[in-house]
């Protein structure tokens, strides 16, 4: 690849806000995609007025993605991933970062990036404003992870993951594995994270499901672990509707708990409306009723340009 070839096509599409809606490079094997969103929206809610003595925040933010790949020979490629959010007058926070190579057998990459679970999780956490509450017991189950080495594989109808996370801290390590098989309009998925906590473990397993027929999916996921001396139980529900062509309706419940104490960790009901004027720009609106002691209901909103 030309290195001058290369500056010079990212600097077009820097330059040009269309240009980051496809590929930028594409040469002797060699690609790069650029893309990302500015997103303006608000969150109305008591819960705010102990942070900023109003119930008005905002939650603008903005972000932006290189993705590349190169291919190496019949059988074998290479890939890297950055993303970056701004939000606020001067908070950038790197959201992925991580590089890999792939082959017949699945990919196989390091760096900032998801755990094996978010695969199942994300049947849940499809709202624009809320939810995703409910599933993550131990740290190892969250997307955005840093020091992840991760496994991804595809065979047919069956998706495998796996991934170890190695702490900067000393007996923190994390490892966990899921699948994810697809029986037409239904998916069945389960995973199992465990993480060190020094003497002790804590772990938790993940069971998903979906259907999704004729404009309508649904959504389950069912979590159960312990942390320290505590088990946990947890699940979330979610279902949407595409309405029409452009606006698509969605809701999620949420509840977990820790067993031994009845602490409920989370328990709210959230709606919301997506509009899609066209593949780049859409707008939003979603309410969530709170059912946690000290908590209030909050309503978020906001509009989204893609590029």
């Amino acid at each position: 690849m030309k290195n001058a070839a290369l500056t010079s096509a990212m600097l077009i599409a820097l330059a040009s806000t269309s240009s980051f809606a496809a590929t930028v490079y594409d040469s002797e094997g060699t690609s790069l995609k650029v893309g990302g969103r500015a997103e303006a929206r608000f969150n109305v809610s008591d819960n705010n007025e102990s942070d900023t003595n109003s119930s008005f925040e905002d939650k603008s933010r903005a972000r932006f993605n290189l993705k590349g790949k190169t291919e190496i020979s019949d059988d074998f490629y290479g890939f890297g991933k950055y993303e970056a959010e701004f939000s606020g007058s001067d908070s950038l926070k790197n959201r992925y970062f991580f590089a890999g190579f792939g082959t017949s057998a699945g990919e196989f990459s390091y760096g900032k990036q998801d755990s094996a679970q978010v695969q199942l999780t994300d049947i849940t956490d499809v709202m624009a404003t809320f939810g995703g509450d409910a599933a993550d017991l131990v740290s190892g189950n969250k997307d955005k992870r840093e020091n992840n080495f991760l496994y991804a594989g595809e065979f047919d109808a069956l998706s495998i993951q796996a991934n170890y996370i190695s702490a900067d801290e000393k007996d923190a390590d994390s490892y966990g594995i899921s699948a994810l098989y697809g029986f037409g309009v239904v998916s069945l998925g389960a995973g199992y994270v465990s993480q060190d906590a020094g003497t002790e473990s804590d772990d938790q397993i993940n069971l998903a499901a979906e259907y999704s027929q004729n404009g309508l999916t649904l959504g389950a996921l069912y979590t159960a672990g312990s942390k320290g001396n505590q088990d946990y139980t947890g699940y979330e529900l979610a279902a949407q509707y595409k309405a029409t062509k452009k606006l698509k309706l969605v809701a999620v419940y949420n509840f977990g708990e820790y067993d031994n104490t009845n602490t409920e960790e989370a328990n709210n009901f959230a709606a919301e409306a997506v509009y899609k004027f066209n593949g780049n720009f859409r707008a939003y609106a979603g309410y969530k009723f709170e059912g946690l002691d000290g908590q209030d209901d909050e309503l978020q909103a906001g509009m989204r340009y893609d590029f």
